[in-house]
């Protein structure tokens, strides 16, 4: 007895009915069903034993379906043949009439070797697919230059902004690695996706979305150790090095930074590693192993290519030397190197024009000069500096605040009677206030 709900061999021949179908993917299968059948979801779902619901989730590809039993209940209820989705041949599916009642014979030398199936022409349609993409040629280029000058935005474009491309880019990313890729193809749109995630939980990061880029940051760490990509996974522990840092949980910055060294040895990661490790040091107070990190992230810059886009995120320029500097001697009380760091980074990050071209370092180089003129006495000095500091429209708002809270205690240490002190310790409360906000709908 024929199913009400068989696809007709009309659509069973259809090649992406094909593709879905040795993929075992269902969601496509489902909408194709619909599509050429004429078979309606809630058809669907009664023949092959399935919530409405749960095939309308499987059909937006928000689930999978995998259980071997739910797989050949569908194949039973589809009538589709076992051998078009990795099954053995169904119950119900006809044997080949025999052409005579005597076995015919063969050579002694053959026995075993010719089995009725796989035909051999099945085996060559089942070669041909995994040859079969949705892939152009020039759609994987097309993604790296738009990862590129994504990347190359993230100084000065506003984050929310910036955000909302990167989030529009993993889901064409995504989107293409639900298709026809070779295995190639597949491993880059995942080395794509990786790079959006790590440039997306940057962003979340910067804008206090502290919950969401810790996912962006584990997805990205989930990729590059499964496409086997060391900087996309050094680059993860860089962020979760950052994160720590950030929130006063040092000694786990420094096994992130440990692991990250361990992932990649050769690309300019290494060198941010070495910051973060020195940063981390110098908030525990051990002044030997700060300058160990700075003397080997040194001789690592010293060893790389001068970049060719220097404002590219996950490029290190050797112009950012001088901010991380700046951020350790400021951390050991070296307020006199720390000023002359942060007088660079302020010069280097601005254009002839005035433009400032590197937003967020030259901001905490403010605040970094309003903390040397705030310990050697000059309080006017200090909270007119870093006001220009927290003004600045394009924020990474945890590093910011972490420097802007050193300075707001320095002043209270030192001036806690002041209004000055009140009126800037003020206005760090009410952006770290806005940055707990939840964002507007």
């Amino acid at each position: 007895m024929t199913s009400p709900t068989a696809l007709p061999p009309r659509v069973l021949e259809r090649d992406d009915v094909r593709a879905a179908l040795a993929e075992r993917d269902f969601g496509t299968v489902f909408r194709l069903a619909r599509k050429w059948g004429g078979i309606s979801y809630n058809q669907l779902a009664e023949a092959c034993g399935i919530k409405a619901e749960r095939v309308g989730t499987v059909a937006r590809g928000d689930a999978r379906i995998t259980s071997l039993a739910k797989i050949e209940e569908i194949a039973d209820a589809l009538r589709i043949p076992g051998g078009m989705i990795g099954l053995a041949p169904r119950p119900w599916e006809a044997p080949s009439a025999p052409t005579c009642t005597t076995p015919a014979l063969r050579h002694p030398a053959m026995s075993g070797m010719l089995t009725p199936e796989p035909a051999l022409w099945e085996v060559a349609e089942l070669a041909r697919r995994t040859h079969a993409t949705d892939v152009g040629p020039t759609d994987l280029d097309t993604i790296a230059q738009a990862i590129d000058q994504l990347c190359r935005a993230y100084p000065y474009m506003p984050a929310d902004q910036l955000h909302h491309q990167t989030r529009a880019g993993i889901r064409h990313v995504t989107d293409m690695l639900q298709g026809r890729t070779t295995l190639s193809q597949h491993r880059e749109l995942l080395v794509s996706a990786g790079w959006l995630f790590l440039l997306g939980g940057c962003l979340e990061y910067d804008m206090g979305q502290r919950p969401a880029a810790e996912l962006s940051r584990a997805a990205a760490l989930r990729i590059g150790q499964e496409a086997g990509h060391g900087e996309i996974t050094a680059w993860s522990w860089e962020l979760g090095a950052w994160f720590a840092l950030t929130q006063g949980r040092y000694s786990e910055g420094i096994d992130c930074v440990n692991a990250g060294h361990q992932a990649d040895s050769t690309h300019s990661i290494g060198v941010q590693l070495y910051a973060q490790g020195a940063k981390a040091y110098a908030r525990m107070g051990d002044a030997r192993q700060v300058r160990a990190m700075l003397d080997a992230g040194r001789a690592r810059l010293e060893r790389l290519p001068r970049p060719e886009y220097r404002e590219h995120h996950f490029v290190i320029d050797p112009d950012k030397w001088d901010f991380y500097e700046m951020d350790a001697y400021r951390l050991l009380g070296d307020d006199e190197r720390a000023a002359v760091h942060a007088e660079e980074v302020v010069r280097l990050g601005t254009a002839p024009d005035g433009t400032e071209v590197s937003p967020m370092r030259v901001a905490e180089a403010r605040l970094t000069l309003g903390v040397a003129a705030a310990r050697s006495g000059e309080l006017e000095e200090a909270v007119t500096v870093a006001g220009r500091a927290l003004e600045t429209p394009r924020k990474s708002l945890p590093s910011l605040l972490t420097v802007a809270g050193e300075l707001a205690d320095e002043l209270d240490s030192r001036y806690p009677s002041e209004s000055l002190t009140r009126d800037f310790r003020d206005q760090v409360a009410h952006i770290a206030t806005g940055a707990l906000s939840p964002p507007e709908a």
